[in-house]
């Protein structure tokens, strides 16, 4: 059955710069269109995206286009950066917009995320990575999403040094292994749910 993923790309880096998020991300998403779940990676920062928790905050607010897109993808891939030890601010203003899908619902009762995977995709340059996923996983699983197993693919470089993913000659067998995990077990588990949804909900 055909499945689709949506990354979203939280640098803080508006196109056409470089961004190791955006090359860890074409990396995982690579793996996506070899194992049947292709999609589209778009970067954050090159919308307007309104501060709020509405599904739309008004004019010139990109938000609401940019949710049709998360809803229509069985997979959503979030990639941030570290910065202070956390998401990107852009990250966590995505994060904002999808708590209004807390109040949506569809026929059964389900929020309409219920049936959707979500996985992570983390760079920086000092350690991190876990308590960065954990941040995001609590909250893409408060919206609905389905986290599957490792469902994270991180790097992080020496503290205190300048060297970023983007600068890597190529891609260190242990993120590549983790991508790997990630890729196959969000769609294993993309297929399971689009066969069997979750009970509606009373």
């Amino acid at each position: 059955m055909p499945l689709s993923t949506l990354a979203i790309n939280c640098t803080l880096k508006p196109s056409p710069n470089d961004s190791s998020c955006g090359l860890l991300l074409t990396r995982i998403m690579e793996l996506f269109n070899q194992a049947g779940a292709p999609g589209e990676i778009i970067r954050a920062v090159d919308y307007t995206i309104k501060p709020g928790v509405t599904a739309d905050e008004g004019e010139d607010d990109d938000w609401p286009a940019l949710r049709d897109k998360v809803l229509e993808a069985d997979i959503l891939l979030l990639g941030t950066p570290i910065w202070l030890g956390h998401p990107s601010s852009e990250c966590q203003r995505v994060l904002e917009r999808l708590d209004a899908m807390l109040s949506d619902r569809d026929e059964g009762g389900r929020m309409l995320t219920f049936g959707r995977v979500a996985a992570v995709a983390v760079v920086g340059n000092e350690d991190g990575a876990h308590h960065v996923a954990a941040e995001l996983f609590q909250a893409l699983n408060d919206v609905g999403y389905t986290i599957p197993a490792s469902a994270t693919a991180y790097w992080v470089g020496e503290a205190m040094q300048a060297v970023d993913f983007k600068d890597l000659p190529r891609t260190p067998d242990k993120t590549q292994g983790a991508m790997e995990v990630l890729v196959n077990n969000c769609v294993h588990l993309a297929k399971l749910l689009k066969q069997g949804q979750y009970p509606e909900v009373k």
